[in-house]
């Protein structure tokens, strides 16, 4: 009876091991979209980047290493603060895999200092500062989003060449449009150029009378809108009020552009607005593909943003299975191992996170050359990658 009792008492254990083994085994593969929901990039990411992922686990079967995929998200706000507590909830107690999204410089960061302290997968696809990985490389991070640079760098290069060597910026007064004009004076001085002043605004400003007429006064040639969002859209709208838009008039570069922001203002206003950009909806079969099912939901097509999310997400679950292993580590060597397909665009993923691919260099369409709805880009050149991306940052990155 002692012997059969031991018996059925270990049988017990491992049949009660086992269903605790197959229980973790089956633990849903959790990726959290943090974005703005509700703020001025609600319509650049916010329940479109939602669908994005969704698509993503969708598309690889809504199964990785024999777990189920699902897709969470939370509004941060635009608060630094109420970001990073949501990453360490969502990590350190919710079972989150990866965190995917981050609008505004500032959030990015704060989440990224948080996946990097508990060695966590953060895949940034909207914040655009440079400085995400030439500064703040993590071994887990990656940066998906046309940043400042490639944004600045055949976008300068291009309208300097059209003879504008004379620029004025309007800037958001933030990290991200700080960096946006730095790297582009960058680039501008380097082809020769001169920036002859810049004029700020806050966040959600609601009258950029003094800015726009400061750069009606210094007779630039170019005038640089180092904004993005909502404040853009106002800003443009307020300009063509002023009629710096003018047939004639300087040349009007709006780096950081959504097909939103397009949408919002209409080609009257925003005919003739140069920009690059890693993704358009019409740029061939594949991306129209993935846009016709974006747009039978949402009703509006995917910004750049919204598209690269099903890009990221995608392999990151593909990095997953090919580690055979959910360990952030292992997923991150897998994911810069793995090549990128963005949309048919061919991609890579770096040494220090930073996803590497072509940009295209866009103007808005005339009112008369648009077809139908939302067929607003008229593609100029393609802004090689080895132009448009800063160089690993050896002494930081490695």
């Amino acid at each position: 009876m002692r012997s059969l009792s031991r018996r059925t008492f270990a049988l017990a254990s491992a049949g009660l091991a086992f269903a605790t083994y197959a229980k973790a085994q089956r633990r849903a593969v959790r990726i959290g979209v943090l974005t703005d929901e509700t703020g001025p990039y609600a319509d650049s990411g916010g329940l479109g980047s939602v669908l994005s992922a969704e698509l993503a686990a969708h598309d690889v079967g809504n199964s990785v290493l024999g777990r189920p995929i699902e897709i969470i998200h939370a509004d941060h706000q635009n608060k630094p603060d109420v970001a990073a507590a949501i990453a360490r909830r969502w990590y350190d107690t919710e079972g989150v895999d990866a965190i995917v999204d981050l609008p505004v410089t500032a959030i990015a960061l704060a989440v990224l200092q948080v996946a990097r302290e508990r060695n966590k997968i953060v895949m940034i696809t909207a914040a655009a500062t440079s400085d995400i990985t030439n500064k703040y490389c993590a071994p887990t991070s990656t940066h998906w989003a046309d940043d400042t640079h490639a944004l600045t760098a055949g976008t300068a290069l291009e309208v300097m060449n059209s003879g504008a060597k004379n620029w004025f910026f309007i800037t958001v007064n933030h990290t991200f449009g700080l960096a946006l004009q730095r790297d582009a004076t960058t680039v501008i001085e380097q082809q020769g150029g001169r920036v002859l002043g810049a004029a700020r605004h806050a966040i959600g400003a609601t009258d950029y009378g003094s800015q726009i007429v400061s750069a009606q006064t210094s007779h630039a040639d170019a005038i640089g809108l180092a904004s993005v969002g909502n404040d853009l859209v106002n800003l443009i709208k307020q300009a063509s009020e002023f009629g710096l838009l003018r047939p004639g008039g300087p040349t009007i570069v709006g780096f950081l552009t959504y097909i939103t922001d397009i949408h919002a203002l209409g080609l009257a206003v925003a005919r003739g607005l140069t920009f690059s950009a890693g993704f358009y909806w019409d740029q061939n079969q594949q991306s129209r593909a993935f846009a016709q099912r974006f747009f039978a939901v949402r009703k509006a097509m995917p910004t750049k943003n919204q598209a690269v999310i099903y890009t990221a997400t995608r392999h990151f679950l593909h990095a997953m299975q090919q580690a055979a292993s959910d360990d952030p580590l292992a997923v991150a060597r897998a994911m810069k191992a793995l090549p990128v397909d963005y949309h048919g665009r061919p991609a890579h993923v770096r040494s220090d996170g930073r996803v590497i691919y072509d940009l295209t260099l866009y103007r808005v369409k005339e009112p008369q050359q648009s077809r139908a709805p939302w067929d607003y880009y008229e593609a100029l050149r393609t802004v090689p990658a080895a132009e448009a991306f800063l160089p690993v940052n050896k002494a930081i990155c490695g």
